[in-house]
């Protein structure tokens, strides 16, 4: 999994809001999807709207608005 600090758009601390925000994407997605194996490297959300995409990819592409939230501070506990 690339480290945080490899991914542009990155960053070591994160607001609260996009952080609770991309918490419940991946949640959602696991309430929705429970069968699926594959796991996620993060979430890339953006700052303004708080809506947000898993990520499953090596590296994500992100927009000048978006920011990339890495699946060890979404879930710490499972890492």
């Amino acid at each position: 999994m690339p480290k945080a600090d490899a991914i542009p758009g990155a960053a070591a601390i994160f607001n609260p809001a996009l952080l609770k925000a991309a918490r419940h994407i991946y949640r959602t997605y696991y309430e929705v999807h429970p069968d699926d194996m594959q796991r996620p490297i993060g979430v890339a959300i953006s700052r303004k709207t708080r809506r947000g995409k898993l990520i499953f990819g090596d590296r994500p592409v992100l927009l000048p608005s978006e920011c990339f939230i890495p699946l060890n501070q979404i879930e710490p506990d499972i890492h």
